[in-house]
């Protein structure tokens, strides 16, 4: 029943539910609480997360960037650059996600390099749709901006 949940993840397609099937060993199932923060900025986190059910905001230096909820992902940059977080994520409900670790992709690409190129290809799309978003929101509330008639 979780991979069809999981083949509704921009992240998963194209691939086939066997392929999911064989990912899924490798996943985590993590339960957060109102008010708890699933991801702290600055932290180390490597793990890329599927919401499954319930909504997060995303916050940086206290504001609230943008809110997520059921069949969102986040933790997408974390896991191409393992580097520190850029923002603090909290759970605003009991929030359910699935996780993918840095380590688990590193089997999944030592076991079935097609899977992992087909999830590499997808993450790289997922983040570039999110910059196109940011991007647009960015000239959207520049000061040089002109108000549309």
């Amino acid at each position: 029943m979780i991979s069809s949940v999981l083949s509704q993840y921009s992240l998963f397609n194209g691939l086939e539910p066997e392929q999911i099937d064989g990912i899924l060993p490798l996943m985590e199932h993590e339960i957060y609480e109102p008010g708890a923060n699933i991801i702290d900025e600055g932290t180390c986190v490597g793990k890329v997360r599927f919401i499954i059910d319930g909504k997060v905001a995303v916050e940086k230096g206290g504001i609230i960037l943008m809110e997520l909820g059921d069949g969102a992902v986040f933790g997408e940059m974390e896991v191409v650059d393992v580097e520190p977080a850029e923002a603090t994520v909290r759970a605003l409900v009991e929030t359910r996600v699935m996780t993918l670790s840095v380590d688990a992709l590193g089997e999944i690409y030592e076991k079935d390099l097609k899977t992992y190129s087909f999830i590499i290809m997808n993450l790289a799309r997922d983040i570039s749709r999110r910059l196109r978003r940011m991007d647009g929101k960015a000239v959207e509330n520049s000061p040089g901006t002109k108000p549309k008639p």
